[in-house]
């Protein structure tokens, strides 16, 4: 029972430090420490819980209740919370600071959680391959946007990209701190969360409007993640796993203003870069192996 506890905090931690960062997933991270399908599926009982409270059909709420994996999701929540307050103070400045090397770190450990939705594909098709490389081609596409920054934001339009943003927890591949980014919130969001830890009453209308359209937006989507995992369970995983490489793109090291693509050019670092790169992909690897090798001996248990 601890250990599970510590186990799924630990994952709620790497899940809410992923999302603080623009390109990195952390519904990814959800894939990698093996509590992705039970995640969505949480998500969608508790989001059905509260369409019966509203209904005031006590007895399906009940039902849903007991359907919600609380030895999950309370440690899960609990280190979310956790990684994104520190995530929020000591991400953004290391970024800023060292930004080529922290994306060589972060394309290694995306890079390599392509392997996790590879290996969920249970049998093999044409078809899969064909939706990975579209959902591939669309999102590097997509991530190659420009961004639409803005200093104050209607919270009209907090609610909004906030209800947009929030589905990346829990897909894969595409990250809700870049989507921010892209929707021009990314820095606004950022700063009225450290103003409400330093309890700045100021902020709070403005947090209070993002989590409401960030409870909308997953509790919609999370209905529909849940049914093609449960329906269409190999070609979810197929999208899923094009939406990953796709999302690459916005974790490329050496970019040009416009953000384009390019190489390295002399004054630029490149060992450090590769290093951080080869570890992050190696730390997902073990990542995934523990997982694994925890899942059979507790099957075998």
């Amino acid at each position: 029972m601890i250990r599970s506890l510590l186990r799924f905090f630990a994952s709620g931690l790497l899940m809410g430090g992923a999302d603080i960062i623009p390109g990195v997933s952390g519904g990814t991270m959800a894939l990698i420490v093996g509590v992705y399908e039970r995640l969505v599926a949480a998500v969608s009982s508790a989001t059905s819980l509260a369409v019966a409270l509203v209904r005031l059909d006590f007895a399906d709420a009940r039902q849903h209740v007991r359907e919600i994996p609380w030895i999950l999701v309370l440690p899960l929540g609990a280190g979310i919370v956790v990684a994104g307050a520190i995530g929020a103070r000591t991400i953004p400045p290391l970024m800023d600071a060292h930004p080529q090397q922290m994306n060589g770190l972060f394309l290694g450990l995306v890079a390599a959680s392509l392997v996790i939705p590879a290996l969920r594909i249970d049998r093999f098709r044409p078809m899969y391959l064909a939706v990975a490389i579209v959902f591939g081609v669309v999102t590097f596409f997509l991530v190659g946007l420009p961004v639409f920054a803005t200093d104050a934001p209607s919270l009209l339009r907090v609610f909004g990209s906030a209800a947009i943003a929030i589905c990346a927890m829990i897909l894969p591949g595409i990250s809700g701190a870049f989507l921010l980014k892209a929707m021009g919130i990314y820095e606004p969001t950022l700063e009225a969360l450290n103003g409400v830890l330093e309890m700045n009453a100021a902020h709070l209308p403005y947090v209070l409007t993002f989590c409401a359209g960030a409870a909308s937006g997953l509790g919609a989507f999370a209905k529909v993640l849940d049914w093609l995992l449960e329906h269409r369970h190999d070609l979810t995983m197929a999208a899923l796993l094009g939406l990953i490489a796709g999302a690459l793109r916005a974790l490329w090291p050496y970019v040009n203003a416009d953000g384009g693509l390019r190489g390295p050019v002399p004054g630029e670092p490149i060992l450090p870069v590769i290093g951080l790169g080869i570890a992050g992909f190696a730390a997902v690897i073990g990542l995934i192996w523990w997982s694994r090798k925890d899942t059979v001996q507790a099957s075998v248990e």
